[in-house]
């Protein structure tokens, strides 16, 4: 059942990486149960280095496999409905949607149907294996906490026209690492998954099947133009395709931060709606908002999400949440994409008792936690291509500035050891991009200092060359200027970086 080693890693696709072989578990929409985190933590304590990390797609992945993990293991973890139950497609990406789909109080559709009719289809037709395994798919609900923002090859976000749900198509088009952008189209809830498979099959249709280098659908759509490429998906459909005059725009135009819209077909015009607290002083910026308690849909449940550091579990802290779902929620656990997880369905009555234990597991449920937005790559203890030890300098950099600096709101600080960018593809607030620098004639580790919004892959640059061991230092005087300077205190980091000059930022 193992194939070997592979480029992309899944549950039978093993991968060679520098801290030995590494098992990426596929969790559509991120949801999974009690008894699949025990048996994926188990795997961890028997296989691996006895911890588990949640990827920028809601992965799990097991690092650390001196050996791999033999076929009557996996057939197991498969009979548990972990991977795909077809392994010649487990390879290709995990489906994405909002952590909090079918409990957000504000979501327009629950996406968590879209997701397992997608990997339900994928499992039942081999052929996709064929199909890039970077092929990526979302569907964003337009609830509170949102996921349109993230890079995917295909997007369904969820938008209202006339009072009545449908999803407003993007896919990935132009420059590399854009979010994608809106074609114009339209669809009925209906019409997603027949959508897809015309999206995959025209893919398949002008891809070269035999070249071990698949084409991402990014590429295929420059090559053929995306006009063509969907006249070409029209002839595969059932039904026309309903284009808004609200205007195509093909130009790398991510969602808004609210993609909970209404629109007017007939007038062709298009309006926000006040969504709960807009324009009252609350932050445009939502993606943090999930950690710490919520109120669900569901009268009387609440969600807690809890701060993973840098995405990583214990295997016991993993069983321990394991428990708390099973005892005080609905059994599941939510991972996010942003590399932290949900416990959901508890009743008030118990939210304190979720929140002791979540404390005795070593674990934080508070956005201002500087650990809730700080991202890292696995560095270059597990992998070749990072010039830095980006995780142990993000824990040292943590440590450093929780005695430090007290942040009222999560800022977005990512460590990535190259260019590739692969713990986390969208703009941080704070990049810190590993290189080596030469002193005396001596290497040492350092990073490249970027913030904010800019043309550039990673933002505006502020420092070059920074030593890590001036870096500590560096961004805290960097916050407290933030702290000092912003307008009131729901301007975010973000949005006071892009208005200041870098003379200002380096106050």
């Amino acid at each position: 059942m193992l194939s070997g080693f592979a480029t992309c890693p899944g549950l039978f696709y093993a991968t060679p990486a520098a801290d030995g072989i590494l098992s990426r578990i596929r969790i559509p929409g991120g949801i999974i149960s009690s008894q699949q985190c025990r048996a994926i933590a188990d795997i961890a304590e028997q296989h691996g280095g006895n911890y588990l990390d949640v990827t920028n797609r809601a992965n799990l992945q097991v690092r650390e496999i001196s050996t791999g993990i033999n076929a009557e293991v996996l057939k197991h973890l498969q009979d548990m409905g972990l991977g795909s139950r077809n392994s010649v497609v487990d390879h290709i990406r995990n489906i994405m949607t909002s952590p909090t789909a079918g409990i957000d109080p504000q979501e327009l559709i629950d996406t968590r149907p879209f997701v397992q009719s997608w990997d339900n289809y994928i499992a039942a037709h081999p052929a996709l294996s064929e199909l890039s395994a970077k092929f990526s798919v979302c569907f964003d609900g337009g609830g509170i906490i949102q996921v349109c923002d993230r890079l995917n090859d295909i997007l369904f976000a969820a938008v209202l026209v006339d009072g009545n749900v449908y999803f407003r198509l993007y896919l990935s088009v132009g420059a590399k690492g854009q979010p994608p952008s809106n074609t114009g189209i339209l669809l009925t809830p209906e019409q997603c998954l027949p959508m897809l498979t015309a999206l995959a099959e025209v893919y398949l249709a002008h891809t070269d099947t035999t070249n071990k280098r698949r084409l991402r659908l990014l590429e295929l759509l420059n090559t053929l133009g995306c006009d063509n490429y969907l006249q070409k998906v029209q002839q595969h459909l059932p039904f026309p395709l309903l284009c808004s005059e609200t205007g195509k725009d093909l130009t790398p135009q991510p969602p808004s931060l609210s993609s909970r819209r209404c629109v007017n077909v007939g007038k062709g015009e298009e309006f926000s709606p006040l969504l709960a607290g807009e324009g009252l002083g609350e932050r445009s910026d939502t993606k943090y908002q999930h950690i710490g308690i919520h109120p669900q849909r569901q009268q009387g449940l609440f969600y807690i999400g809890v701060v993973l550091p840098l995405g990583r579990l214990q295997s016991k802290q993993m069983k321990g949440l394991a428990d708390l779902a099973a005892k005080y929620g609905s059994g599941t656990l939510r991972l996010t994409p942003w590399q932290n997880l949900l416990i959901t369905d508890i009743s008030q009555q118990w939210v304190g008792n979720v929140q002791s234990e979540i404390t005795f597991l070593g674990l934080d449920s508070s956005a201002t936690n500087i650990k809730s937005a700080l991202v890292a790559c696995s560095g270059n203890r597990g992998c070749a291509s990072s010039a830095t030890d980006t995780k142990s300098h993000a824990l040292a950099l943590a440590e450093y500035l929780e005695t430090r600096v007290t942040l009222d709101c999560p800022v977005n600080i990512h460590f990535s050891g190259c260019e590739k960018s692969c713990a986390q593809h969208s703009k941080s607030d704070i990049t810190l991009l590993g290189v080596s620098i030469e002193d005396h004639s001596e290497t040492v580790e350092g990073y490249h200092v970027y913030v904010g919004d800019s043309t550039q892959k990673f933002g505006r640059q502020i420092y070059q060359y920074v030593t890590f061991a001036e870096l500590p230092a560096l961004i805290e005087r960097m916050l407290d200027v933030y702290k000092l300077q912003r307008l009131n205190l729901n301007e975010t980091f973000r949005e006071f970086s892009n208005r200041c000059a870098i003379a200002q930022l380096k106050l």
